[in-house]
C-alpha cells in the first residue's frame, strides 16, 4: 500500500499517468527515512531539508505541508503496510503536478509515501568485503542542484551498473574538477591519522542527514580533527579508512580500493555513537 496525496491505495493501482513530471523531467524530490515502531527518526532534519529543497526548486509548498501533517501521513502509511511495530524504510516523493513541457503549468505539488520493512531497528556494523572503484564515465556538477535529493540520478544509476558489470560493490563519483564527491548511495568520509575529511557541499555532494549527524559527533571528539575539504583520487590511496553514510544503512566501511586495503576502527566506534545520537534526538522530539 502507498499513500498518494493522503489516500491509501494499492501499490499496483494506476494513480499516476504518462504526464507525471517526475517521470518526464525528473521534476521531483524525495526523502528516504527510517521509521521504527511507529516513530519517524530524524524527522526534523528530513522535513527542513525537504522544505528548503522545494523552495530552491520553486515548488509551491501547500499550506497543509506542516511538520505534523507529513509526519502523520508517514505513520499512516507505515500502519497501512502493517509495519507500525517494525523498522521500516520510508520514501516520501514530492513532484510538481501534471501539465506543461519544460515550463510547468503549475507549481503545485503531489506526493507519494511508500514503506518497506527493514531488517533491524538500529544501525549495525557490516564488516563484509566492500570493494569500490571510481566511476569516470560521467561526473557530478559542483552546484547546488547536486546537493539536493532530486529524482535526477542517472549518474548514480549508471555507476551502479558499472559496478555490477565489473564485480565491485559500489562506485565513487567525481565532479568536473575530478574530486571525489560521494558514493552512489551516500556521502563519503576519509580518515588519515587523526584527520577525518568529507567533501564540502560546494563540491556537489548530497546534503546528507547522516553526514550532518556525524559531523556533529566528530566535532565533539577530541581524538579527531574534522575537515570539510575536497578529496582527490590520490588521497584515497593514502587513507587509513574510508566509509559511506546514508539514512538507511548508517555507516558502511569500504574495505578495498584498487590495491589499497582499509581499516574500520573509526567506523565501528561511530556506529554506536550514531545510534545513541539518533535515539537521544528521538527522545527529545517526543
Amino acid at each position: 500500500m502507498v499513500n498518494f496525496n493522503g489516500d491509501i491505495v494499492a501499490k499496483n493501482s494506476f494513480f499516476l499517468n504518462q504526464e507525471n513530471r517526475g517521470l518526464r523531467y525528473g521534476d521531483a524530490l524525495f526523502e528516504t527515512i527510517r521509521a521504527v515502531n511507529g516513530e519517524v527518526f530524524l524527522w526534523e532534519d528530513h522535513y527542513l531539508r525537504l522544505m528548503a529543497s522545494m523552495r530552491i526548486l520553486r515548488m509551491e509548498i501547500p499550506m497543509n505541508f506542516t511538520f505534523e501533517f507529513l509526519k502523520d501521513q508517514i505513520i499512516k502509511t507505515v500502519t497501512a503496510n502493517g509495519l507500525e511495530k517494525s523498522p521500516s524504510r520510508v520514501r516520501l516523493t514530492v513532484f510538481r503536478k501534471d501539465g506543461g513541457l519544460y515550463m510547468p503549468e503549475t507549481r503545485e505539488v503531489s506526493y507519494i509515501i511508500e514503506a518497506k520493512e527493514l531488517a533491524t531497528p538500529f544501525y549495525t556494523f557490516n564488516d563484509n568485503a566492500y570493494e569500490v572503484e571510481l566511476f569516470k564515465d560521467f561526473t557530478v556538477n559542483s552546484d547546488m542542484l547536486s546537493t539536493l535529493k532530486t529524482s535526477n540520478k542517472l549518474v548514480n544509476v549508471l555507476a551502479n551498473i558499472y559496478a555490477k558489470e565489473n564485480d565491485y560493490v559500489n562506485c565513487l563519483l567525481i565532479n568536473n574538477a575530478k574530486q571525489i564527491v560521494e558514493a552512489t548511495n551516500g556521502n563519503i568520509f576519509l580518515v588519515k591519522n587523526n584527520i577525518v575529511k568529507t567533501p564540502p557541499l560546494s563540491d556537489g555532494c548530497l546534503n546528507g542527514i547522516i553526514r550532518k549527524k556525524l559531523i556533529e559527533i566528530l566535532k565533539k571528539n577530541e581524538a579527531y580533527q574534522l575537515e570539510e575539504a575536497s578529496i582527490s583520487p590520490f588521497d584515497l590511496q593514502k587513507a587509513d579508512e574510508l566509509f559511506i553514510t546514508n539514512t538507511v544503512m548508517g555507516i558502511q566501511s569500504i574495505t578495498k580500493y584498487r590495491k589499497k586495503q582499509f581499516e574500520n576502527t573509526l567506523a565501528k566506534d561511530l556506529i554506536g555513537k550514531l545510534n545513541m545520537a539518533v535515539r537521544l534526538e528521538q527522545t527529545k522530539s517526543n
